[in-house]
């Protein structure tokens, strides 16, 4: 380890870090409607939903720590010109044009508007002027990435949890209800429709670009070897891994007791802004406030700091300018509104959502098959196919012809008909390339 160890304390104050980056707000939305959702079946579907929410993310920080803790490394195992394609439109998606501009437009739809009269709320002077503030403040903590530990890790995450512990820990002491009747779309199938909610969170992308976050957080202390960084990272991301799980365990269940007190909800964050007014009163808008605030503001952090740490090696522009251009543009871009930027942005997650999973399962088995990139092109082209059909029809635009004769697929009705096919294409790729000779790649240590 070159002469230094990092402390428990220390590889602890990274794991909150982790932990906070990826706590956004629509990671606290998604388990309480799950909750309700589900009802009497709620553990059976928050199963399958921790192994998407947790378990894909987990092994997406894995993945980026053992190829040497850069996306693009791990991209380029396809090859050179994809890796450098496919990392820019992950950053960008996942950055300024939607993951970084929706952290602030969520912050203030459920945190600042219940404070609004409706006139102030309906225009756009509001959103602004938080905007403005908002992103100021994310461009100021993520300036200095070697204070991200510090400042996130050791101040912003113990705030948030202090937060969600006084909510979870009033709703267990005074229950709003019981469990209520599971929902159709839970009745048959609980563990399968918690699965794709949590392949619904996008956190397996995110889970790419904070890696690198992670990595040169640790190198800021010291340890340069790739083995205890790869180590420290894995212990990082346990701790961030488990933290997740209890949230969204604690989360579901209140959306699980709710409906007896504040009746079924359209969304998780109108169950928590109920479940926060019944359990404290007025009170509860505050602490919930502030909850989304601190889970917004870290994501936010980490997302800047991560795109400005990639795009500082491919293009000519200082760190620090980058994280200025990359806030300010988030910001212009919050200002479209939640809804638009959703309707806009989703689409594009859809088609590279399925390649970020297919790339981190395929390098967990890398040595497996020798490194052969021909097994990466067998499994990623129709994955990317199928998922940009999919993207396509989430657009609104016509594919039905495409869409129908793809539907024969397991599981494409439920949006993850990608799975069989990149399987097969994974065992196509790997007999072409024993059967063209193509040399081994370097095998993972």
């Amino acid at each position: 380890m070159n002469g230094k160890a990092l402390s428990f304390s220390g590889i602890l104050t990274v794991g909150l870090m982790l932990f906070a980056l990826f706590l956004g707000a629509g990671n606290m939305i998604f388990p309480p409607f799950l909750g309700q959702q589900a009802g009497e079946l709620v553990w059976t579907g928050i199963i399958g939903f921790l192994i998407t929410g947790v378990g894909l993310p987990l092994m997406g920080v894995i993945a980026i720590a053992k190829s040497g803790g850069d996306l693009q490394t791990l991209a380029n195992r396809v090859h050179p010109l994809y890796g450098l394609i496919f990392t820019i439109i992950m950053y960008l998606a996942i950055g300024p044009f939607f993951g970084i501009p929706r952290t602030g437009t969520v912050a203030y739809e459920i945190g600042i508007i219940p404070f609004l009269s409706e006139d102030a709320a309906k225009y756009g002077v509001s959103l602004l002027i938080y905007s403005i503030v908002f992103f100021g403040l994310t461009a100021w903590l993520a300036m200095n990435p070697s204070k991200l530990v510090d400042r996130i890790g050791k101040i912003l995450t113990p705030s948030l949890l202090v937060i969600l512990t006084i909510l979870v820990v009033k709703s267990i002491v005074t229950p709003m209800g019981s469990f209520g009747e599971p929902n159709p779309a839970y009745q048959d199938g609980a563990l399968f429709k918690g699965f794709i909610e949590g392949y619904l969170t996008m956190d397996t992308i995110a889970a790419l670009v904070f890696g690198i976050v992670v990595i040169n957080a640790i190198k800021e202390r010291g340890i340069t070897s790739k083995a205890s960084l790869t180590k420290i990272t894995i212990i990082a991301g346990v701790i961030a891994a488990t933290g997740l799980a209890l949230v969204y365990l604690s989360l579901s269940y209140i959306g699980a007791t709710s409906t007896d007190s504040i009746g079924a909800q359209a969304n998780g964050g109108a169950i928590l802004s109920a479940a926060a007014n019944h359990l404290f009163g007025s009170l509860g808008a505050v602490i919930l406030g502030l909850a989304i605030t601190f889970a917004c503001i870290t994501t936010s952090v980490g997302l800047v700091s991560a795109c400005a740490q990639y795009f500082v090696k491919i293009v000519p522009i200082s760190y620090g300018k980058l994280v200025i251009i990359l806030s300010a543009f988030s910001m212009l871009i919050a200002n479209i509104g939640l809804t638009q930027l959703i309707t806009v942005s989703l689409p594009v997650l859809i088609i590279i959502y399925p390649l970020a999973i297919v790339l981190i399962l395929l390098s967990f088995m890398h040595n497996w098959f020798n490194g052969y990139s021909m097994v990466y092109v067998g499994a990623l082209l129709p994955t990317g196919l199928i998922s940009l059909i999919d993207g396509l029809k989430t657009a609104g635009l016509d594919v039905s012809a495409v869409s129908s004769t793809l539907s024969f697929l397991p599981f494409y009705a439920e949006g993850i008909g990608w799975i069989v096919p990149a399987l097969i294409g994974a065992v196509i790729g790997y007999i072409i390339a024993l059967i063209v000779g193509e040399s081994k790649r370097i095998i993972e240590a």
